[in-house]
């Protein structure tokens, strides 16, 4: 599976790059924000949200009248975090993750304020641990990332409205890769997937054609 996905962005970046090349004309920039991740399980839905970022640059390249590829590359933290109450000592774990993202968008154009951006997403995992904050003590553990995969893939969907070289924008990141790739970290987290949504700001940086 590594393997496979490490062929599929190779080859969606190859597209991007040749799409360049015949655009009508592109837009790219710098983009950051804020991420508000969790864990889904399929049979537990009481995890908590964790707020994190993510910032990135981006690249919007023209391939019809209304269509356009926006291929990009972000850092994005992610995980959750829960609160503890034992014996009346109360608390909050943070389950820290953070990727190199490579999200590839399709974004439909209503007109030049606004457009709905839809795609695929590839992660690696860059780091992974685990903060205390509480009664019972505050401190950070790193996670064997053996643990966990070191890919993750799912897909994304958004909404962005364009006020002139700035953008603003929601997106929704729905992940498909199970996290846990031991059997302690399948224990603990059993078949949980990311899940995120993302408040940004975008600046586009290239000149109008």
């Amino acid at each position: 599976m590594k393997k496979q996905l490490t062929i599929i962005t190779m080859i969606l970046l190859a597209v991007s790059f040749q799409y360049k090349s015949i655009a009508q004309s592109a837009r790219a920039g710098i983009k950051g924000g804020l991420n508000f991740s969790n864990l889904y399980i399929d049979d537990v839905s009481d995890e908590n949200a964790r707020v994190g970022y993510n910032i990135g640059i981006f690249s919007q390249l023209m391939i019809g009248d209304v269509l356009a590829l926006q291929p990009e590359l972000a850092f994005s933290t992610k995980g959750a975090k829960a609160a503890y109450d034992v014996l009346g000592f109360k608390g909050e774990n943070k389950f820290n993750l953070g990727y190199l993202e490579l999200p590839v968008m399709l974004a439909f154009k209503l007109g030049d304020a606004a457009e709905i951006h839809f795609g695929p997403y590839f992660g690696y995992l860059l780091n992974a641990d685990i903060s205390t904050e509480g009664d019972l003590g505050d401190g950070r553990e790193n996670i064997g990332k053996d643990n966990l995969k070191s890919f993750d893939y799912g897909l994304a969907a958004g909404f962005v409205l364009n006020f002139g070289p700035l953008s603003g924008g929601v997106r929704y990141n729905y992940g498909l890769q199970k996290l846990s790739d031991s059997e302690a970290a399948n224990f603990f987290l059993g078949n949980a997937k990311n899940s995120v949504g993302q408040v940004y700001i975008a600046l586009n940086l290239a000149k109008d054609d």
